[in-house]
């Protein structure tokens, strides 16, 4: 009884998270989460200092004012960290939660 329980939990845990992919919202809320804490404008936000100091003001140090990340780059820094970030677990940030936070950065600006 323990196993059949326990196996229709992870299925309806799955499920729950394939539908939460597809949740309109769902990278914007993720951003607001885990990322607008270090990386939103404004002072006292460790990400957009370290960035600012990195760059020199050669690149805009708030992550969504930035035109050169690709959904890619930034599923590689949130998952391996990068500088003073560290990466984020699967546990914290699914892979359908990183797939939507990737979109929408890379959505609130248009590619040259």
């Amino acid at each position: 009884m323990r196993a059949a329980t326990a196996t229709l939990a992870l299925i309806l845990a799955a499920l729950a998270g394939a539908a939460s992919a597809a949740e309109p919202g769902l990278g914007e809320s993720v951003y607001k989460r885990w990322c607008v804490h270090c990386h939103s404008s404004g002072r006292g936000n460790p990400g957009t200092e370290s960035l600012r100091v990195k760059y020199k003001d050669s690149l805009p140090a708030v992550l969504l004012d930035r035109t050169d990340l690709s959904p890619q780059a930034i599923a590689l820094f949130v998952r391996q960290g990068v500088l003073s970030m560290p990466p984020f677990r699967k546990t914290e940030i699914t892979d359908a939660e990183l797939a939507a936070l990737a979109d929408y950065m890379a959505s609130k600006y248009v590619k040259p």
